[in-house]
């Protein structure tokens, strides 16, 4: 088996596995959309710090599967990767330090005790270590292929389909490592993504799915931050998610909820009335039940909360998390939103701060 050096300062090879679904389809959910009490208005997010270098590539080299002794991160891509593996999401794996990528250093800093700076720095870098290489080898079968479909761009259209699935290799590729489309490219410059073939060996990040160490005590959403955050009975933070909330301020809940229905691979019922804006919404008239599958609009993860109509959720387009809002909901990247279904339970208390 062949294995790479450090992406930057160390890249290794894990080996070759094929794509698995980590969901199995589960008993359709409906999503209605009604209008909460009047929160308190958010204040403004405050600006991500300054960014650490960027990530360099260099050449493949043999190398060991794992490191002899941790080894400290030394550019954002690695940062990147080492905070998700640790349970701190920066949206999509870029390798660029944005204001995502900052907020989940400084998230990851407090909870190391360490100055809450979200800055690359010595004594974080020194905490924030690989054991294993950043980077593995993946192929796509030819499964995976035959389950791509294109996406009808009509509500009704899409409630015709057999399943919402991915569109295109790059994006099942990119989605299922946590990784921009960019970034896959980028590691493999000579793949042929407007052809894809099978058994083909690609490069990407190595993101193991997060074990559930300890249960999952309360659930704080920063709306400001744009933050969604998981803590243990002691006060420890088990995960750290950017989120998108609703556009318009009265549709923000506010105060202490609760978990009432954790559903993977969620149908979506789709409600016209809800979407005013959309002119198809308008004169269709009834409702529509959509199928399940990534680009469902609620992804692959729907955990349902006291206020009648609201949820935390994935989403189609997970690049777009933090950066743009809802009509209601807590949308989180798909990844995300399947990590949070192994730590979500019955009664679960979710606090939404201003």
């Amino acid at each position: 088996m062949r294995h790479f050096s450090r992406w930057g300062l160390t890249l290794l090879l894990l080996g070759t596995v094929a794509l698995q679904h980590p969901l199995t389809r589960a008993t359709a959910q409906v999503v209605e959309f009604r209008m909460p009490p009047t929160p308190r208005p958010a204040p403004p997010v405050l600006e991500a710090d300054p960014t650490p270098p960027a990530f360099v590539a260099r050449e493949p080299a043999e190398a060991d599967a794992t490191f002899a002794t941790p080894v400290p991160v030394t550019s954002w891509l690695e940062a990147q990767i080492a905070l998700a593996r640790a349970g701190f999401s920066s949206g999509p794996i870029d390798g660029v330090g944005g204001a995502q990528s900052a907020t989940a250093l400084r998230a990851y800093q407090e909870s190391h005790d360490l100055p809450a700076t979200g800055v690359l720095d010595s004594a974080t870098s020194a905490k924030l270590v690989l054991t294993t290489p950043a980077l593995t080898q993946i192929v796509l079968t030819a499964e995976d292929l035959a389950q791509l479909q294109p996406l009808d761009p009509t509500w009704l259209g899409k409630s015709q389909q057999s399943a919402l699935a991915y569109e295109t290799a790059l994006e099942l590729v990119a989605e299922r490592t946590h990784a921009s489309p960019n970034l896959i490219r980028q590691l493999n410059p000579e793949f042929d993504w407007a052809e894809p073939t099978a058994g083909t060996p690609l490069v990407v990040p190595a993101i193991p799915r997060l074990p559930k160490t300890k249960k999952a005590a309360r659930i704080i959403i920063q709306l400001a931050a744009h933050t969604l955050e998981l803590f243990d009975a002691d006060g420890g933070m088990l995960a750290h998610f950017p989120v998108s909330i609703a556009s318009r301020i009265e549709k923000r809940p506010a105060g202490e909820l609760r978990v009432t229905v954790v559903v993977a691979n969620p149908d979506y019922t789709f409600n016209p009335e809800a979407f005013p804006e959309s002119e198809e919404a308008r004169t269709l008239g009834r409702k529509l039940m959509l199928p399940p599958g990534p680009n469902n609009p609620v992804g692959l993860a729907w955990v349902g909360l006291s206020l009648p109509g609201y949820g935390i959720h994935g989403t189609p387009k997970p690049e777009q998390v933090g950066r743009t809002e809802s009509h209601g909901c807590f949308r989180l990247a798909n990844w995300d939103a399947v990590t949070l279904l192994d730590f979500a339970w019955i009664g679960l208390p979710v606090v939404v701060e201003p």
